[in-house]
């Protein structure tokens, strides 16, 4: 085992099997693996800014300040990378009055209630870490941290096959080609996850995808089929550049909108840990406060800046479930290179040119995979489904995260993840009020 003593472990050297958290892998491999995790997190940490009407380039950039910021709160024991949050979409288009996808005018109130919700979370953070974590576990056991995971890969579901399927405003229906390029990229990273040779098979997303990329890029730009890739932004932009930084606006209108977000936060910060348990065999629910107070802290400097509120990303996730590899290392090279990429439009430009069916069928590999690491957890952790009230709960959760059930509550919107989230754990502790004790002389 790897060295814990100090603050942050000692990385022991393994080259082979699953890497864990305190073990590291030769340092071209971890330049390699930090590289697809950035991939990994590209397409959603560009998505929800641009949604906002955000500069993607400082969200780029803050994803990867943020992602050194847990790393040092955590200690380098828990692998996460941190992206652009979506649970802010709602609550920051609402507070800003502007519609998805344009530009927003009112990014700086926007702000204002980021920092508001980050100053909460960490807030939080300092308590669990202060009165220990068994609160949190006891509010929510492993039944509903794997229901919200499940959750959480279910209400992503429609994203990816929107993508895949080729699906815009200019083409509702979506087109048979995309279909097929995006069946072309998951089928690509399975294969190569099961039969590339030696350090390939530890790159399935990044390998997959490019072969999917050049592919597309021979069908539509060769052949003429769909349409072509368009690399004139790439030769238009800038090596290097500064981001557009804004200073934030603090209103309580906007506060009371987005602060609550905070609740939405920490169930998929928990959610990530657990998981990240179950896949590694190692307990760190001693670092959930720590770990809150990492993502916190990160929010709110992000939020000072233009960036956007952070959470712990579930695409990372996924890729350690396919790669078996969770050396946190990995995450401080994906990190620098984000912080780089962040000064540089004119990759991001390059990232952009990444054809939506073949984002599409990564993240239909990224987000099931997420959804069935929620199987895990409560394998692992012996949940039983014949009770009504387990089974009852989880099934309301995947419904209420598949369908992306929304709830308007004082002013509120709460999206799939929000209702799941929260719905379960009403519903879960509601439904134990009635339950009786079991004990030896209970009847079967």
């Amino acid at each position: 085992m790897g060295d814990t003593g100090g603050y942050f472990p000692r990385w022991r050297l393994k080259t082979e099997g699953r890497i864990l958290p305190d073990e590291r892998l030769p340092a071209g491999q971890t330049m390699v693996l930090g590289l697809q995790h950035v991939v990994a997190m590209f397409g959603s940490t560009v998505l929800a800014p641009i949604i906002m009407g955000f500069d993607p380039n400082v969200s780029i950039l803050f994803s990867g300040l943020s992602t050194l910021i847990f790393f040092i709160a955590v200690g380098g024991r828990v692998p996460s990378y941190l992206g652009s949050s979506f649970a802010f979409i709602g609550p920051v288009l609402a507070a800003t009055g502007a519609a998805a996808g344009a530009p927003n005018p009112n990014i700086a109130l926007a702000l204002g209630g980021i920092i508001a919700a980050g100053a909460i979370y960490a807030l939080i953070g300092f308590a669990v870490t202060l009165a220990g974590h068994r609160w949190i576990e006891r509010l929510m056991p492993p039944v509903l941290t794997g229901a919200i995971v499940a959750a959480i890969g279910l209400v992503l579901a429609p994203i990816a096959i929107s993508s895949a399927s080729g699906i815009g405003p200019a083409n509702p229906d979506g087109d048979q080609l995309s279909r097929w390029i995006a069946i072309l990229t998951f089928a690509a990273v399975g294969m190569v996850a099961i039969y590339a040779p030696g350090i390939a098979r530890r790159l399935p997303i990044l390998i997959g995808g490019a072969l999917a990329y050049l592919a597309y890029l021979f069908i539509a730009n060769g052949l003429g089929y769909g349409a072509p890739i368009d690399f004139s932004g790439v030769a238009a932009a800038p090596w290097f550049g500064w981001p557009h930084f804004t200073a934030p606006v603090f209103s309580a209108s906007a506060i009371t909108l987005i602060a609550p977000v905070v609740v939405i936060l920490i169930a998929e910060n928990l959610g990530h840990i657990k998981a990240i348990g179950a896949m590694t065999g190692r307990n760190l629910d001693p670092y959930l406060g720590r770990a809150f107070i990492g993502d916190g802290i990160a929010t709110m400097i992000s939020g000072g800046f233009g960036g956007t509120g952070m959470t712990t990303y579930a695409e990372n996730m996924g890729v350690m479930a396919v790669t078996r590899i969770f050396s946190t290392l990995i995450f401080l090279v994906a990190a620098a290179v984000a912080i780089v990429l962040g000064f540089s439009p004119k990759f991001g430009a390059l990232i952009q040119t990444i054809p939506g069916p073949v984002l599409g069928g990564l993240s239909i590999v990224v987000f099931g995979l997420i959804a069935a690491t929620a199987g895990r957890i409560w394998v692992e952790n012996k949940v039983d489904f014949a009770e009504p009230r387990n089974l009852i709960t989880v099934g309301v959760a995947l419904v209420l995260g598949a369908g992306n059930f929304k709830l308007a509550v004082a002013g509120f919107t709460l999206d799939g993840i929000g209702t799941a989230t929260i719905g379960a754990i009403i519903l879960y502790h509601a439904l134990g009020w009635a339950t009786p004790p079991k004990g030896p002389k209970q009847a079967a």
